[in-house]
């Protein structure tokens, strides 16, 4: 696994992207060394920082050359800010298109969906592509259209050319977040929240338009207090984002359920 690391670039990436302060202790020094042994150590199984001293243990050092005291990487990632953590995100965005080419990362990658921030195929498990650490109450709708933007673009760097099609909740739904995906010629699907507008467009659906599904397990609801198995679905079309700009509205196929 270093060996494959070291081939895609990860050292050099984290050497260019990554600065962190300097001090007296030497933290923000090194950070190719410390982050492979921080992967190495978390390939052995460590799930702690004390867990990183089993790097040390037997005929290690007769093979790795550069390992780092478990104190030492602790002072390392304790010292990473916010900006820091985007550097970290920068490099590991990077190594995952060499990454897709030395191993079987993505297969099926020309058919791919993007799922805000997952890459996934019909053949291949989801793929972490973009990373937001935010603070506190963060609205999740902030900084979302460039978070968007990012992974459509991974996910092209990683060798999608196919269909793009991004999925997201409510939480995301607005005009910065449509317009990312139309500007990067990705479809996508995104619930809408029941607004009035909403509420009248499907009121307007006629009745004769519905269709009857099952649902193979049944869903629970918290409001009615009780199991549903049974449900409708229609199409529709739904002028979004009217409180905006023309340029910024969009005229799209609806489902409502």
């Amino acid at each position: 696994m270093v060996r494959l690391a070291e081939r895609c670039g990860l050292p050099a990436l984290a050497d260019e992207h990554i600065h962190l302060p300097r001090s007296k202790e030497g933290t923000g020094t090194f950070p190719a060394a410390k982050l492979m042994s921080l992967v190495g150590g978390m390939v052995a199984g460590a799930d702690s920082i004390e867990d990183m001293d089993r790097l040390r243990h037997g005929a290690m050092p007769r093979l790795f050359t550069g390992v780092r005291a478990p104190s030492t990487l602790g002072s390392f990632l304790r010292s990473f800010a916010h900006g820091h953590v985007k550097q970290l995100h920068a490099a590991a965005r990077r190594l995952l298109s060499p990454l897709a080419t030395h191993t079987p990362l993505l297969p099926g990658v020309d058919q791919v969906d993007a799922l805000l921030g997952v890459v996934s195929t019909p053949l291949a498990a989801p793929v972490i592509a973009a990373t937001r650490l935010r603070k506190g109450p963060s609205n999740s709708a902030r900084g979302a259209a460039a978070f968007v933007a990012e992974t459509i673009r991974t996910a092209r760097a990683c060798g999608a050319s196919g269909l793009l099609v991004v999925r997201a909740d409510s939480a995301f739904y607005g005009a910065d977040v449509v317009g990312a995906c139309r500007s990067l010629n990705a479809r996508f699907s995104i619930t809408v929240r029941m607004n009035a507008s909403v509420k009248a467009a499907i009121a307007d659906i006629d009745d004769g338009a519905w269709t009857a599904i099952k649902y193979p397990r049944a869903v629970w609801d918290e409001e009615g207090q009780c199991w549903i198995s049974d449900a409708e679905i229609a199409e529709t079309t739904y002028t979004a984002c009217t409180s905006k700009p023309k340029k910024h509205q969009v005229t799209l196929l609806t489902s409502a359920f």
